[in-house]
């Protein structure tokens, strides 16, 4: 049986689809390109907003037009929260919602036998069980993506996660240790710990006596030999206490390259978004980043066109990005979804108005973006080497460095892909991707 993964969505996604993929291989099935031919479409579905919705919905048909006698499988988080529509959709046999993911063997195995549709999708908001998924190896040659934690208490008035994951799931420390050394042990060197909602992770583990958190969580895996870098995804402010800060640094696997979730710098849309915490604070966690770690990468999103945003509440916003001085800033328009408080809020911001908000501030974030970049200029980074791309007739190895900037060198033979080098930074090779040249003997 040949079997085409498609996922839609975040890092999670991808990591959980990557896990369902290995399972399927494990039980014989052969892994194919996306392309017709196949007898298994697996599509990992995303919701967070209506256009990933509407992506999840083409890609479940197009599955189906490239072999209408294979069996599609619609899995995760549109699965999970839009069941009633997809059941009635034709282009769909098996519905996968999440936490039963590990199940898509057996699920499958079943239909092959009885050639029934069926729905698998649970209460999620009932679930106190994280499911227990992991992988050997990962898309990416060099970095593997680990998911910890699964669900989300917050309930943001704009956000449709919390119905789609559930309540906040933590992965043991022991279950993630073991998959960083299986990790580490078939050649990667670069790790990023990821979660639905990364800061809350170990708050179901722990009791009267403590338990894990994310910190001892990072100090576990620091441990694993040949794991060289340790990333953290994306993470909510109130997490950077001083004692939180003063303990990554401690850890000098963990990349200076923190991404601090904004969604807004004006206090009256942060307080009708239900965020916990206000500008001011949130600048407090940044100014404790930047005194802790030299000129770390500070990257966050924002969101454009919350309902009731008004001109003067859009250039507060914009202000404070700006004097906050992100590395990166990841610009989202507004996405009504039904289920939320701010789907029926007054003030619905028009498309247009939205469209001319984020083109506003994609131009504040590249702007900010190249001069962090060019800041690097003579400076020397640590680079890990991911890939070679061949430009102009020559040849370059290209990776990140530890501030995740795109970094090119030259092929001359001295180092590889997989190689950590330190990299002499001499300019720009094209937009947002840095050049310099290997220092003699820097090959780490």
């Amino acid at each position: 049986m040949k079997a085409a993964l498609h996922n839609l969505g975040c890092k999670v996604n991808a990591y959980e689809l990557e896990a369902m993929g290995q399972l399927l291989e494990e039980a014989g099935y052969e892994l194919v390109p996306f392309e017709p031919g196949a007898d298994v479409y697996l599509i990992n579905t995303c919701t967070v907003t209506n256009i990933a919705d509407r992506k999840s919905r083409q890609m479940l048909h197009k599955a189906k037009k490239m072999n209408p006698d294979a069996i599609v499988v619609a899995a995760g988080c549109y699965a999970q929260t839009d069941q009633e529509a997809l059941e009635k959709d034709e282009a769909v046999d098996l519905l996968l919602g999440n936490n039963q993911k590990k199940k898509i063997v057996e699920i499958l195995e079943k239909y092959r036998r009885e050639h029934r549709r069926e729905s698998r999708v649970l209460q999620i908001a009932g679930e106190k069980d994280y499911e227990e998924l992991s992988i050997s190896r990962a898309g990416e040659h060099v970095r593997a993506y680990i998911k910890v934690q699964d669900g989300c208490n917050q309930f943001c008035t704009y956000c449709v996660i919390p119905y789609a994951r559930g309540r906040v799931r933590s992965r043991k420390p022991g279950e993630v240790r073991r998959e960083v050394e299986t990790l580490a042990a078939n050649g990667y060197r670069e790790i990023v710990l990821t979660g639905i909602h990364l800061s809350s992770y170990g708050l179901d583990l722990r009791d009267g006596d403590g338990g894990p958190d994310l910190l001892s969580l990072l100090r576990e895996v620091h441990e694993v030999p040949g794991i060289e870098r340790i990333r953290l995804g994306s993470l909510e402010p109130g997490i950077i206490t001083r004692e939180f800060a003063l303990g990554l640094k401690e850890l000098p696997k963990v990349c200076p390259h923190f991404h601090l979730s904004l969604q807004s710098g004006c206090d009256r849309t942060l307080i009708r978004m239900n965020r916990r915490y206000r500008a001011g604070e949130y600048a407090l966690r940044c100014a404790l980043l930047r005194e802790v770690y030299d000129n770390p990468a500070l990257t966050t999103d924002v969101i454009v066109g919350f309902p009731g945003e008004t001109e003067e509440d859009f250039q507060e916003s914009m202000d404070f990005v700006d004097q906050m001085d992100f590395y990166e800033t990841h610009i989202f328009k507004y996405s009504r979804r039904r289920g939320t408080k701010a789907a029926v809020m007054d003030g619905q911001i028009p498309e247009t108005v939205k469209t001319a908000r984020s083109e506003k501030m994609i131009a504040l974030h590249h702007r900010h973006a190249e001069e962090y970049e060019a800041s690097m200029a003579g400076k020397t980074l640590s680079v890990l080497l991911e890939e070679e791309i061949t430009a102009g007739g020559e040849t370059y190895l290209v990776g990140h460095s530890r501030e995740y900037i795109r970094t090119a060198v030259k092929k001359d033979g001295s180092c590889r892909v997989n190689d950590i080098v330190r990299v002499k930074i001499q300019g720009f090779w094209e937009a947002h991707t840095l050049v310099g040249i290997v220092e003699s003997g820097a090959v780490l």
